[in-house]
């Protein structure tokens, strides 16, 4: 049931693709508001990737409170439903303390599961779960063909997460994703009062960005996390094991590439992900969820800050909750 209007407390939000600058514009906030940063990105929840998921640092973490940074293990997959039922309890908690939290991140799934409800689909049987983990992405849609042929029309091949989810789904209960997701529930929407912020600079801006990032992960550190990883030999489908920079570095180190060409492929990724984000955050939120164009750099991080201030100051008052 929905809180009445009048008791909906705060809940900010910002969004946008990688290395838009969210991280820095939250802390920002999170100091001036007394908040609590709770993570809203599908890489940086794995404590194995702190350099590689470009996680704030531990002087960072420690000027404010964060959550759900690096609080699971790699060979422990956090599916958007795990994180949704984790996310609730980090907020809640924040605003039993009297603090604002402060969603933050790019996973677009997440924040739609969050804030909108997910398809009640039952856990999915273990045996299921890793024989499809076990599968090439090629394999995995090519099997979603098979079986929900409807589901793989509207899967791109290369898709490997959304393909594995929709066979996982299909092989363990003998129905669709579609057909579950036909009904949702769980949002937190009719709990909270939203306050967003989509950062959607821009893209020359964004991808000189991208790119100074994905040098960052193939530092020194960057590079002993892969190595650290590669040793535990999980599944090449791991959530894990696919994000951002983890292959490339991988096949460097592997002598499948050069450096110069890691690095470039490196940079591909991390700019096609980046555009991806970019497009999901332009098109799918609601039309009234502020954009900011924006290079959040000098005097326009105040900006973004003041913006974000003056909703939850709107949102506090009882004429706007009325």
């Amino acid at each position: 049931m929905n809180k009445p209007a009048s008791e909906k407390p705060p809940l900010a939000l910002i969004a946008g693709p990688t290395a838009s600058g969210k991280s820095a514009l939250a802390l920002r906030l999170a100091e001036a508001a007394d908040g609590v940063i709770v993570n809203a990105d599908s890489a940086q929840v794995y404590r194995d990737l702190r350099i590689v998921s470009a996680r704030p640092s531990p002087d960072e973490e420690a000027r404010v409170p964060h959550r759900l940074y690096g609080y699971r293990d790699g060979a422990d997959p956090c599916s958007a439903a795990d994180w949704a039922t984790d996310a609730r309890a980090a907020i809640a908690e924040a605003q039993a303390a009297g603090r604002l939290p402060i969603l933050v991140g790019g996973t677009g799934l997440y924040l739609r599961i969050l804030i909108e409800g997910i398809a009640p689909v039952p856990p999915i049987d273990p045996g299921v779960r890793t024989a499809v983990r076990a599968m090439t992405a090629a394999e995995a849609h090519k099997a979603l063909a098979r079986e929900d042929p409807d589901g793989a029309a509207r899967i791109r091949p290369s898709d490997t997460t959304r393909a594995a989810r929709a066979l996982e789904v299909v092989r363990s209960t003998g129905r669709s994703l579609r057909d579950w997701q036909q009904h949702k529930e769980g949002g937190i929407s009719g709990d909270v009062t939203l306050v967003p912020l989509i950062l959607l600079p821009p893209r020359d801006w964004l991808q000189a960005r991208c790119d100074v990032r994905f040098e960052n992960m193939f530092s020194q550190q960057g590079i002993m996390e892969i190595i650290s990883l590669l040793e535990r030999s999980l599944p090449a489908l791991a959530p894990v094991m696919r994000a951002i920079g983890v292959p490339e570095i991988a096949a460097w180190l592997h002598g499948e590439l050069d450096r110069e060409e890691a690095l470039r492929a490196g940079r591909t990724s991390t700019r096609q992900y980046a555009k991806r984000q970019y497009t999901w955050f332009n098109r799918q939120p609601p039309a009234d969820w502020p954009r900011l164009r924006d290079a959040l750099e000098g005097e326009a991080v105040d900006r973004a800050r003041a913006k974000l201030t003056e909703g939850l100051a709107r949102a506090r008052r009882p004429e706007a909750t009325a």
